[in-house]
């Protein structure tokens, strides 16, 4: 199995987590005894609206990956370079500190 990149790690963990706040929403409605019905529909709709969001950032994301690699293996000596000017002026920039 290949190993997840850190964003492809932090989507799982916020899948993870929105998953663990709609169990933990359906378990504490069913211990209330159904009072605090409103309050059960805003969060369901709050978390709705968070997976909405998280899917589409993840879309986002695989789109813009998949841009990325395109052009980097259709250009590999310009990567090369941008990463090359990149690393060089971070690398000034610290050491006038």
């Amino acid at each position: 199995m290949p190993e997840m990149s850190p964003a492809a790690k932090l989507a799982e963990e916020l899948r993870s987590l929105v998953s663990d706040a709609e169990a933990l929403l359906r378990a504490s409605t069913s211990a209330d005894g159904g009072d605090g019905a409103e309050v059960q529909e805003r969060a369901e709709a709050t978390l709705r609206e968070l997976r909405g969001r998280l899917n589409a950032l993840e879309e986002q994301f695989t789109s813009r990956a998949r841009d990325m690699d395109t052009y980097v293996r259709s250009n590999p000596w310009q990567a090369v370079a941008v990463v090359g000017s990149v690393a060089l002026l971070l690398g000034l920039m610290m050491g006038r500190r």
